[in-house]
């Protein structure tokens, strides 16, 4: 008799139990329907991923428990494998329940407590201490929490006496970066290898704060080669049948719910599936439904609106134009043009007389000018309250639009282009910037961001010819300077030794040092590379190692 497993790829809100809980009853009964023998539930899916300092409150934690009880009670017709947040007088686990018969037969505690990037589980949980081995159906099968399966010698000293093992489960909150899937595949194979074993891989998608889950859940055959995979950035339930012949596992009748008919998955599609998703879940998870946006003209801004268009619809995103003295006729068109293209709502607001009004009381000032810095940095400041002023009146989020580039050398104004309450490609590098806003053009086979936009010298416009290049390096340079020093943490002399030059990268790097200060007042924004400021990267402000 085959064992039909079906993996519930979910999208969970942290704290919403009750929406939670009814989540996986709904997928538990479309997986009865398809007449499933066992189905798997992502980590932490009760409570949704990561819930932070919720799991210090008490009725938290038993919130949890009543629900995972429930869960049982409600869903006997099947075994159903879910993650919780399981408190007992030892301390709090992150633990999965095996549920049977209505009832919790079994609990498996997370052996492997990540505690770096954007992991702090040590903060949390205690680490359990002894693997679960069950056999469902004939097929004996290893339980695991995410972390558990990357790291193999711990997993071998773990599960080394306990037999048979034709199948490893392991539920996961797995968070999105680029090439992560790859790495993924890899140790998901290395470990069927190591064990002559399939392998089932339940991952959580949907966005919380900085992080996305991309989903992408997977069953591996035991020479671990990839026999089918869950839909990526959506929900999904993937349903396989399981036969054991001799020692090795067979499977058949694989299905999906949704079709995998859409292009091939590469760098630039993926972030842009990430940042879509990212942008609707913080958005609508957050009570909001309409976002506001500074649309300047440029490129940055232009790509914000297209991404929330796509997360939210084009009714749900109003673009605004403050131009001054120094925008050009250009870029106030591009604007225009981008906000019809996007078929958003477009609202014009100069501040030329309100700039010369702040200017003017300033001018009491025997030092003040016009001439410098401050000046430039009032345009934005204006802008900033503009924005927020509007979204208080109507509700709306206002979505910032500074990408990675700028903000790792506090090329924005803290208070202005900084406020806001997301930043969407805030995580982005500006040359991938580029590359997404062709990849929406070329997707939609026409011009949602102008290509006048994509092809003009980015310029903040804040004093006359004003262009990126006199305050920075071109775009590529900088970018290879701030992917060595802040993602890989290559000191400055590897960098000049690769041939960069010593004079730029040193002064990109002063520049990144001093700027700690603004990127922790600036919003989140959605991660996409392996190392983003913020959650993944914690520096202190005062700092005087240089």
């Amino acid at each position: 008799m085959a064992l039909r497993i079906a993996l519930a790829q979910i999208n969970t809100a942290v704290g919403d139990i009750k929406g939670n809980l009814e989540k996986m009853r709904d997928f538990y009964s479309r997986a009865l329907e398809q007449n499933v023998n066992l189905i798997v539930f992502p980590e932490l899916s009760i409570c949704g991923y990561p819930p932070e300092d919720l799991l210090h409150k008490e009725h938290f934690l038993q919130d949890n428990k009543n629900a995972i009880e429930a869960l049982a009670a409600e869903c006997p017709d099947m075994t159903v494998v879910a993650g919780f947040a399981e408190v007992s007088e030892e301390g709090c686990f992150n633990s999965l329940a095996v549920l049977q018969n209505g009832s919790i037969e079994y609990t498996y505690r997370k052996n492997n407590l990540p505690n770096y990037g954007v992991f702090d589980e040590r903060r949390y949980f205690l680490a359990g201490t002894s693997p679960l081995v069950i056999d469902i159906q004939g097929i004996g099968i290893a339980f695991t929490i995410c972390e558990d399966i990357w790291q193999l010698d711990a997993l071998n000293k773990l599960l080394a006496d306990s037999f048979p093992k034709d199948m490893i489960i392991n539920i996961s909150a797995s968070p999105f970066h680029v090439g992560k899937i790859n790495l993924r595949k890899e140790v998901f194979s290395r470990t069927a290898n190591q064990f002559n074993c399939a392998l089932a891989f339940c991952n959580l998608i949907g966005g919380q704060d900085e992080l996305v889950f991309d989903g992408r859940s997977m069953l591996l055959n035991e020479d671990g080669e990839v026999i089918a995979h869950a839909e990526e950035f959506a929900e999904d339930l993937l349903i396989a049948d399981i036969n054991k012949t001799g020692d090795s596992l067979k499977f058949s009748n694989v299905k999906a719910a949704y079709d995998h008919t859409g292009p091939d998955f590469n760098t630039v599609s993926e972030v842009y599936r990430a940042l879509v998703l990212g942008t609707k879940d913080y958005v609508q998870k957050n009570g909001f439904s309409k976002v506001l946006i500074g649309l300047s003209g440029g490129i940055d801004s232009s790509l914000t609106a297209a991404i929330a268009v796509e997360a939210l619809g084009p009714q749900n995103v109003m673009g605004v134009t403050m131009p001054s003295r120094f925008n050009s006729p250009d870029t106030i068109s591009d604007a225009a043009r981008s906000a019809k293209a996007l078929g958003i709502e477009f609202k014009t607001i100069p501040i030329a007389d309100t700039l010369d009004s702040f200017s003017k009381t300033l001018s009491g000032l025997e030092d003040w000018d016009e001439k410098g810095i401050a000046y430039e940095n009032l345009q934005a400041r204006i802008r900033g309250t503009i924005l927020m002023s509007l979204s208080n009146q109507f509700g709306y989020l206002v979505l910032t639009t500074g990408n990675k580039s700028e903000t790792a050398v506090g090329y924005s104004t803290l208070y202005g282009d900084t406020a806001g309450g997301f930043a969407v490609i805030k995580d982005v590098p500006k040359t991938l910037v580029y590359e997404l806003s062709r990849y929406i053009n070329d997707l939609h086979k026409r011009e949602l961001i102008p290509d006048s936009v994509i092809t003009r010298p980015p310029s903040a416009e804040l004093r006359p010819d004003q262009k990126d290049t006199d305050s920075l390096p071109d775009y590529d340079t900088l970018d290879e300077i701030l992917k060595g020093y802040v993602e890989d943490d290559i000191s400055p002399q590897k960098l000049i030794d690769k041939g960069l030059d010593a004079e730029t990268v040193k002064r990109i790097i002063r520049l990144v040092d001093g700027n700690e200060y603004k990127r922790r007042q600036s919003p989140p924004g959605i991660k996409i590379t392996p190392k983003a400021f913020g959650r993944d990267r914690r520096m202190p402000m005062t700092n005087k190692y240089k």
